[in-house]
């Protein structure tokens, strides 16, 4: 996998394979969010399990170029997102911004776990104010639980660019190579260390 490597009330965000649409943060029976968590692959994994979410997609986001690929996301300045469906109905925006926390080490400014650099790092994309200030609140509160800084930027939303289609669902594609990745990285004994009980809240065990 990787290599070791607010805003208005609207902002432009692309939507799966046709950039340039320009949604709001939430429609009227589905809100959107977007989340860098590190490794695309373990985001979308690990929101896939949350009740309420019914789209996961992994992709770039953030750099200076169009059309990131894998290949050129990390010199574009882009970091790996995923971006989020859900139903407002049956869970919340707070309520994936405190998973979201929780899924991650956010006092981490140079990555996460075994992947570093700035395609790796933690942040938050609001998509509207109302986001940003739910964004900001939520980064408050982790600081507050941790006793620690917190280095997830709340950043305004940029163009999403959907990642190959080899990658959505790669947990699901390949179960054996993301296992074994997931496992190396040190992914989820970090996060059960730093966060202890709270450790992936809201994911269905």
């Amino acid at each position: 996998m990787p290599r070791l490597l607010l805003s208005s009330a609207l902002m432009t965000l692309a939507f799966m394979a046709a950039p340039g649409q320009v949604p709001t943060a939430g429609a009227q029976d589905t809100g959107v969010a977007i989340f860098a968590g590190g490794c695309f692959w373990c985001v979308e994994s690990d929101f896939d399990k949350v009740e309420g979410v019914s789209e996961t997609i992994s992709g770039y986001i953030g750099g200076k170029a169009d059309n990131p690929t894998y290949e050129t996301h990390t010199a574009n300045g882009d970091r790996e997102a995923v971006r989020i469906t859900y139903d407002p109905a049956v869970v919340s925006y707070a309520e994936l911004l405190k998973t979201f926390f929780r899924t991650v080490d956010p006092t981490d400014d140079g990555g996460q776990f075994c992947d570093r650099g700035h395609s790796y790092t933690t942040a938050v994309y609001a998509l509207d104010d109302e986001q940003a200030a739910a964004a900001e609140a939520a980064r408050a509160e982790a600081e507050s639980v941790l006793g620690e800084t917190v280095a997830t930027p709340i950043e305004p939303s940029a163009t999403f660019w959907p990642a190959e289609d080899y990658h959505q669902d790669f947990y699901e594609k390949s179960p054996v190579r993301y296992t074994y990745y997931r496992r190396a990285c040190g992914r989820d004994s970090a996060v059960k260390s730093l966060w202890g009980d709270e450790a992936f809240y809201g994911i269905e065990k």
